[in-house]
């Protein structure tokens, strides 16, 4: 039992990643890495599915590692470390390779990038703002597409946003405009600024930021019942996604739940249909998904009769 665990711990190690010094270097690592033809891919997850073979996880993981990299690379906007990033997505990646069900057709990649992404979104959510920020689907949504859409609106990327623009992300996001001016202000703070930089930089004796913050740090009950309302709701949602085939997956995810969604007109190509077939395919799915967490929530929430 002892060297199997020591063998399995070893196989499952990834190349250090330290600091932003050795970011560089670690690129070069994992570059080293083949990538693995769809044939390789699928018997290495057989074997570890029937057998727990370490070193066949091993293989699944490193040869992935560069996606989690480039994902990575997607979040730099919010002003946390790289390898910090990287980091928490092999932990959402060796997750996703230890879920992951090879004979449902698709590649690692697509099932594991929902576990890197939502490893990393989980972690910016933890570690960026001072304010407890919002945890439904909409405010993440908001969160991680605000900066984008700012851009497309040519909107100033540290001055309030003018109404109209407020107006738009709402309508495009499904969040109250409420939402989105106090969601811009959290986000033109800067996120985790340094709580004893002054508050204005041209008069002494202006008072700090900490000065002005109330105390809401959460108590430890409520800390563990967000947690856990967090998980069971990411295990309701992977569950309900068991109820949409493999396509409509794929364009639910490139459409509504990545922060860089893909237009309809690239979802078309891909699947060789008409743009207009691309949308009721993703309405179908999103309805159906709807449908399926209303279930999944009803079993699980309501208590059973008798």
């Amino acid at each position: 039992m002892t060297d199997r665990k020591t063998k399995s711990s070893r196989a499952l190690t990834v190349p250090a990643l330290s600091g932003e010094q050795s970011l560089n270097r670690y690129l070069a690592e994992i570059k080293k890495f083949p990538v693995l033809t769809a044939e390789q891919e699928y018997m290495l997850a057989k074997r570890y599915q029937e057998h727990e073979d370490p070193d066949a996880a091993a293989q699944l993981v490193t040869s992935h590692l560069r996606l989690v990299a480039k994902i990575a690379m997607g979040y730099r906007g919010y002003g946390l470390p790289v390898s910090d990033l990287i980091s928490e997505g092999n932990v959402g990646l060796m997750q996703g390779v230890k879920k992951f069900e090879p004979d449902r057709g698709f590649r690692l990649a697509t099932y594991a990038m929902w576990w890197i992404k939502a490893s990393m979104q989980e972690f910016i959510l933890r570690s960026w703002s001072l304010v407890k920020m919002g945890t439904t689907a909409a405010q993440k949504k908001l969160f991680f597409n605000l900066r984008r859409m700012k851009r497309n609106l040519d909107a100033y990327e540290d001055t309030d946003l003018h109404p109209d623009d407020v107006k738009q992300i709402a309508e495009d996001l499904g969040v109250p405009e409420q939402e989105v001016i106090s969601m811009n202000r959290r986000m033109m703070m800067g996120g985790d600024a340094s709580l004893n930089v002054s508050m204005r930089t041209d008069e002494e004796g202006s008072g700090q930021w900490q000065d002005w913050l109330v105390d809401d740090t959460p108590l430890q009950d409520e800390t563990v019942a967000d947690a856990e309302e967090a998980q069971m709701r990411h295990d309701m949602l992977e569950e309900a996604m068991d109820s949409l085939n493999e396509r409509e997956k794929h364009i639910l995810a490139e459409r509504r739940l990545t922060d860089e969604p893909q237009t309809l007109e690239e979802l078309s190509q891909v699947y060789d249909v008409s743009r207009e077939r691309i949308r009721q395919i993703e309405v179908r799915a999103f309805e159906k998904l709807q449908k399926a967490m209303q279930r999944i929530a009803g079993e699980k929430l309501l208590p059973a009769a008798g």
